[in-house]
């Protein structure tokens, strides 16, 4: 058994996955446009909720890989409304440079949540929503 995080950034997948790629050498292994879906009648009755179809550019599925972790996303309904709330993905790094490094990183565009700092489990502990709202523990081992 196997359970992975499935990230819904609502019209702003692609830009996400740039961002990773950048900022945290994220590898994209897979990634399928509305538009390339096998069954074009399910993809032309995709919508956003507002009765407005979804543009068939936008990612239906994507399979993205940080570090060891293959995570999922998707563009969702495309209403341009992202939500992530109740869930932070925890990135731990292998020492005290590479935390800040990457907490700077998630921090260009996002909001700091607690900043980065000393605490009894780590060296170097933060946290911080990103630029798309997802939030994020980054903590060094």
């Amino acid at each position: 058994m196997k359970v992975q995080s499935y990230l819904f950034f609502d019209g702003r997948c692609e830009e996400a996955l740039e961002f990773y790629s950048s900022k945290l050498g994220a590898k994209v292994k897979d990634l399928m446009r509305f538009k390339d879906n096998p069954d074009p009648a399910g993809a032309e009755g995709c919508g956003n909720g507002s009765g407005a179809p979804i543009s068939p550019d936008k990612v239906m599925h994507a399979s993205f890989q940080i570090g060891e972790t293959e995570l999922l996303a998707s563009d969702g309904m495309a209403a341009g409304q992202p939500k992530f709330e109740g869930i932070s993905l925890a990135l731990t790094a292998k020492d005290e440079a590479e935390a800040r490094r990457l907490f700077a990183a998630l921090s260009e565009g996002g909001q700091v949540q607690m900043p980065m700092a000393k605490t009894f489990f780590s060296p170097a502990f933060g946290m911080v929503a990103d630029r798309f709202g997802v939030s994020w523990m980054v903590l060094a081992e």
